[in-house]
Protein backbone atom coordinates (compact mmCIF):
# COMPACT_ATOMS: atom_id res chain seq x y z
CA UNK A 1 0.00 0.00 0.00
CA UNK A 2 1.56 3.33 -0.49
CA UNK A 3 1.99 5.97 1.96
CA UNK A 4 0.16 8.76 2.71
CA UNK A 5 1.51 12.21 3.41
CA UNK A 6 -0.23 14.86 4.93
CA UNK A 7 0.74 18.68 3.85
CA UNK A 8 -0.67 21.67 5.80
CA UNK A 9 -0.26 24.73 4.10
CA UNK A 10 -0.70 22.85 0.70
CA UNK A 11 -2.59 25.16 -1.90
CA UNK A 12 -0.04 27.20 -2.80
CA UNK A 13 4.22 27.79 -2.80
CA UNK A 14 6.10 25.22 -1.67
CA UNK A 15 3.36 23.28 -0.59
CA UNK A 16 1.48 22.75 -3.75
CA UNK A 17 4.80 22.10 -5.00
CA UNK A 18 5.58 19.46 -2.68
CA UNK A 19 2.28 17.62 -3.04
CA UNK A 20 2.45 17.27 -7.26
CA UNK A 21 5.70 15.93 -6.23
CA UNK A 22 4.72 13.49 -3.36
CA UNK A 23 2.02 11.82 -5.73
CA UNK A 24 4.68 11.90 -8.95
CA UNK A 25 6.26 9.59 -6.57
CA UNK A 26 3.66 7.48 -6.05
CA UNK A 27 2.49 8.86 -2.39
CA UNK A 28 -1.43 9.25 -1.32
CA UNK A 29 -1.84 13.17 -0.15
CA UNK A 30 -3.99 14.99 1.91
CA UNK A 31 -4.40 18.58 0.99
CA UNK A 32 -4.63 21.63 3.29
CA UNK A 33 -5.44 25.51 3.35
CA UNK A 34 -8.27 27.50 4.63
CA UNK A 35 -10.50 28.06 1.60
CA UNK A 36 -12.85 24.99 0.48
CA UNK A 37 -12.59 26.02 -3.29
CA UNK A 38 -8.51 25.83 -3.13
CA UNK A 39 -8.12 22.79 -1.83
CA UNK A 40 -10.92 20.92 -3.98
CA UNK A 41 -8.80 23.04 -7.24
CA UNK A 42 -6.04 21.13 -6.13
CA UNK A 43 -7.48 17.64 -5.37
CA UNK A 44 -8.61 17.91 -9.36
CA UNK A 45 -5.55 18.61 -10.63
CA UNK A 46 -3.61 15.69 -8.66
CA UNK A 47 -6.57 13.20 -8.91
CA UNK A 48 -9.24 12.03 -6.60
CA UNK A 49 -7.61 8.09 -7.14
CA UNK A 50 -4.07 9.98 -5.16
CA UNK A 51 -5.50 13.10 -3.48
CA UNK A 52 -8.04 14.12 -0.80
CA UNK A 53 -8.25 17.45 1.00
CA UNK A 54 -10.10 19.40 3.96
CA UNK A 55 -9.93 23.08 4.83
CA UNK A 56 -8.38 23.30 7.52
CA UNK A 57 -6.85 26.58 9.90
CA UNK A 58 -4.06 24.74 12.05
CA UNK A 59 -4.10 27.32 14.76
CA UNK A 60 -7.37 26.09 15.39
CA UNK A 61 -6.84 22.34 17.36
CA UNK A 62 -10.40 20.71 16.71
CA UNK A 63 -9.41 21.84 12.97
CA UNK A 64 -6.39 20.23 12.50
CA UNK A 65 -7.64 16.90 14.54
CA UNK A 66 -10.28 17.02 11.84
CA UNK A 67 -8.01 16.56 9.11
CA UNK A 68 -6.35 13.80 10.56
CA UNK A 69 -9.53 11.85 10.70
CA UNK A 70 -10.66 12.99 7.12
CA UNK A 71 -7.45 11.93 5.97
CA UNK A 72 -7.40 8.45 8.21
CA UNK A 73 -11.12 7.69 7.13
CA UNK A 74 -10.35 8.11 3.41
CA UNK A 75 -6.92 6.29 3.00
CA UNK A 76 -7.10 4.13 6.34
CA UNK A 77 -3.95 5.70 7.65
CA UNK A 78 -1.32 8.55 7.61
CA UNK A 79 2.41 7.70 7.14
CA UNK A 80 3.64 11.11 7.24
CA UNK A 81 2.93 14.65 8.53
CA UNK A 82 4.78 17.65 7.38
CA UNK A 83 3.89 20.77 8.52
CA UNK A 84 4.72 23.24 6.47
CA UNK A 85 1.67 25.85 6.70
CA UNK A 86 3.13 29.12 7.44
CA UNK A 87 2.96 32.93 7.52
CA UNK A 88 4.92 36.15 7.59
CA UNK A 89 4.76 39.34 8.84
CA UNK A 90 5.95 42.56 6.24
CA UNK A 91 9.65 43.31 7.13
CA UNK A 92 9.29 46.06 9.48
CA UNK A 93 10.52 46.85 13.02
CA UNK A 94 8.79 44.80 15.61
CA UNK A 95 7.21 47.77 17.47
CA UNK A 96 5.87 48.74 14.24
CA UNK A 97 3.99 45.54 13.40
CA UNK A 98 0.21 45.74 14.77
CA UNK A 99 -0.44 42.85 17.41
CA UNK A 100 -2.96 41.16 14.42
CA UNK A 101 0.16 40.45 13.20
CA UNK A 102 1.48 38.69 16.13
CA UNK A 103 -1.19 36.62 16.59
CA UNK A 104 -1.31 35.36 13.04
CA UNK A 105 2.35 34.45 12.78
CA UNK A 106 2.36 33.16 15.94
CA UNK A 107 -0.49 31.12 15.38
CA UNK A 108 0.15 29.86 12.20
CA UNK A 109 4.15 29.11 12.52
CA UNK A 110 4.21 27.86 16.23
CA UNK A 111 1.25 26.81 17.57
CA UNK A 112 -0.41 25.53 14.41
CA UNK A 113 2.78 23.14 13.82
CA UNK A 114 2.81 22.27 17.85
CA UNK A 115 -1.02 21.21 16.73
CA UNK A 116 -0.22 19.12 14.00
CA UNK A 117 2.73 17.70 15.54
CA UNK A 118 0.68 17.01 18.88
CA UNK A 119 -2.14 15.35 16.57
CA UNK A 120 0.22 13.66 14.52
CA UNK A 121 2.29 11.66 16.91
CA UNK A 122 -0.92 10.92 19.08
CA UNK A 123 -2.32 9.17 15.73
CA UNK A 124 0.78 7.59 14.66
CA UNK A 125 1.83 5.90 17.92
CA UNK A 126 -1.72 4.49 18.05
CA UNK A 127 -1.11 2.89 14.65
CA UNK A 128 0.29 -0.43 13.98
CA UNK A 129 3.95 -0.30 11.95
CA UNK A 130 3.68 -0.13 7.98
CA UNK A 131 5.45 -2.36 5.67
CA UNK A 132 4.99 -0.13 2.65
CA UNK A 133 6.61 2.44 4.58
CA UNK A 134 9.94 1.19 6.47
CA UNK A 135 8.14 -0.57 9.00
CA UNK A 136 7.62 2.76 10.54
CA UNK A 137 4.54 3.60 12.43
CA UNK A 138 4.99 6.77 10.89
CA UNK A 139 6.87 10.48 10.11
CA UNK A 140 6.90 13.89 11.62
CA UNK A 141 8.25 16.64 9.80
CA UNK A 142 8.35 20.59 10.63
CA UNK A 143 9.51 23.35 7.91
CA UNK A 144 12.18 25.15 8.92
CA UNK A 145 12.21 29.01 8.03
CA UNK A 146 14.64 32.12 8.35
CA UNK A 147 15.35 32.14 12.38
CA UNK A 148 15.94 28.32 13.15
CA UNK A 149 19.43 28.19 12.96
CA UNK A 150 19.66 31.87 15.05
CA UNK A 151 20.27 34.01 12.40
CA UNK A 152 18.95 37.84 12.72
CA UNK A 153 17.83 40.33 10.64
CA UNK A 154 16.08 43.78 10.59
CA UNK A 155 12.67 43.45 10.61
CA UNK A 156 12.34 39.52 11.17
CA UNK A 157 11.82 39.34 15.15
CA UNK A 158 8.52 37.71 14.73
CA UNK A 159 8.64 35.17 11.96
CA UNK A 160 12.51 34.45 13.19
CA UNK A 161 11.43 33.94 16.73
CA UNK A 162 8.77 30.99 15.31
CA UNK A 163 11.24 28.93 13.27
CA UNK A 164 13.34 29.30 16.70
CA UNK A 165 11.14 27.92 18.44
CA UNK A 166 10.53 25.45 15.75
CA UNK A 167 14.14 24.01 15.49
CA UNK A 168 14.03 23.47 19.78
CA UNK A 169 10.19 22.16 20.22
CA UNK A 170 11.16 19.56 17.31
CA UNK A 171 14.68 18.22 18.62
CA UNK A 172 12.45 18.12 21.84
CA UNK A 173 10.59 15.95 20.31
CA UNK A 174 12.68 13.95 18.60
CA UNK A 175 14.33 12.79 22.18
CA UNK A 176 10.66 12.18 23.25
CA UNK A 177 9.86 9.72 20.69
CA UNK A 178 13.07 7.90 19.96
CA UNK A 179 12.93 4.14 19.78
CA UNK A 180 8.74 4.69 19.55
CA UNK A 181 8.72 3.97 15.61
CA UNK A 182 7.64 7.44 14.73
CA UNK A 183 10.69 9.51 13.02
CA UNK A 184 10.30 13.14 13.72
CA UNK A 185 12.87 15.82 12.08
CA UNK A 186 13.17 18.79 9.93
CA UNK A 187 13.10 20.02 6.46
CA UNK A 188 14.69 23.25 5.07
CA UNK A 189 13.96 23.90 1.79
CA UNK A 190 16.52 27.31 1.86
CA UNK A 191 15.15 30.19 -0.14
CA UNK A 192 12.25 29.48 -1.96
CA UNK A 193 10.56 31.69 -4.64
CA UNK A 194 6.95 31.97 -3.38
CA UNK A 195 4.47 34.54 -2.25
CA UNK A 196 5.63 34.47 0.86
CA UNK A 197 9.44 35.26 0.11
CA UNK A 198 8.29 38.18 -2.11
CA UNK A 199 5.71 39.18 -0.06
CA UNK A 200 7.86 39.90 3.54
CA UNK A 201 9.54 42.58 1.46
CA UNK A 202 6.75 44.35 -1.02
CA UNK A 203 4.34 44.96 1.96
CA UNK A 204 7.39 46.55 4.26
CA UNK A 205 10.47 47.86 2.92
CA UNK A 206 10.25 47.76 -0.93
CA UNK A 207 13.71 49.56 -1.28
CA UNK A 208 15.25 46.37 0.61
CA UNK A 209 13.92 44.10 -1.67
CA UNK A 210 15.37 45.83 -4.85
CA UNK A 211 18.37 45.79 -3.22
CA UNK A 212 18.28 41.93 -2.21
CA UNK A 213 16.85 40.91 -5.50
CA UNK A 214 20.20 40.16 -7.38
CA UNK A 215 21.27 38.17 -3.84
CA UNK A 216 17.95 36.52 -4.20
CA UNK A 217 18.69 35.30 -7.94
CA UNK A 218 21.84 33.91 -6.92
CA UNK A 219 20.74 31.69 -3.91
CA UNK A 220 16.76 31.25 -4.41
CA UNK A 221 15.54 28.56 -5.97
CA UNK A 222 12.45 27.92 -7.59
CA UNK A 223 9.22 25.97 -6.14
CA UNK A 224 10.14 22.79 -9.08
CA UNK A 225 13.70 22.95 -8.14
CA UNK A 226 13.28 22.20 -4.28
CA UNK A 227 9.87 20.53 -3.94
CA UNK A 228 10.94 16.87 -6.03
CA UNK A 229 14.24 16.53 -3.78
CA UNK A 230 12.05 17.46 -0.50
CA UNK A 231 9.58 14.54 -1.36
CA UNK A 232 12.20 11.72 -2.46
CA UNK A 233 13.72 12.77 1.30
CA UNK A 234 10.84 12.54 3.43
CA UNK A 235 9.33 9.28 2.14
CA UNK A 236 13.06 7.63 1.76
CA UNK A 237 14.35 9.10 5.60
CA UNK A 238 13.94 6.88 8.23
CA UNK A 239 16.20 8.44 10.81
CA UNK A 240 15.34 10.13 13.59
CA UNK A 241 16.44 13.70 13.90
CA UNK A 242 17.42 14.02 10.32
CA UNK A 243 17.36 17.76 9.21
CA UNK A 244 16.99 17.52 5.42
CA UNK A 245 18.80 20.85 4.05
CA UNK A 246 18.62 21.56 0.47
CA UNK A 247 20.53 23.88 0.70
CA UNK A 248 23.75 23.39 2.62
CA UNK A 249 26.94 25.59 3.05
CA UNK A 250 28.94 23.65 -0.06
CA UNK A 251 26.06 23.24 -2.42
CA UNK A 252 25.97 27.38 -2.31
CA UNK A 253 29.56 28.14 -2.35
CA UNK A 254 30.07 25.90 -5.31
CA UNK A 255 27.37 28.30 -6.84
CA UNK A 256 29.93 30.89 -7.49
CA UNK A 257 32.23 29.29 -9.83
CA UNK A 258 28.69 28.28 -12.31
CA UNK A 259 27.81 31.72 -14.21
CA UNK A 260 24.04 30.58 -14.68
CA UNK A 261 23.22 31.10 -11.46
CA UNK A 262 24.55 34.93 -11.57
CA UNK A 263 22.59 35.43 -15.34
CA UNK A 264 19.29 34.43 -14.18
CA UNK A 265 16.37 36.51 -12.94
CA UNK A 266 13.87 34.48 -11.01
CA UNK A 267 11.57 37.33 -9.90
CA UNK A 268 10.87 38.32 -13.71
CA UNK A 269 7.15 39.00 -14.70
CA UNK A 270 6.11 35.80 -15.88
CA UNK A 271 9.21 34.20 -15.63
Amino acid sequence: MAPTVVVTGSTKGLGLGLVRALVARGANVVVSGRKDADVASVCAELGDDKAHGRACDVSRYDDVRALWGSARERFGRVDVWVNNAGTSNAQRPFVELPPSDIAAVVGTNLAGMMNGSRVALEGMLAQAPHDGFHGLRGAVYNMEGFGADGARQRGMALYGSTKTALRYFTRSLVDETRDSGVVVGTTSPGIVVTELLTGVYERGEPELWRSKRRLFNFIADPVETVAPWLARRILDNTRPGAHLAWMTVLKGALRFFRPKYWRRDLFAKGG
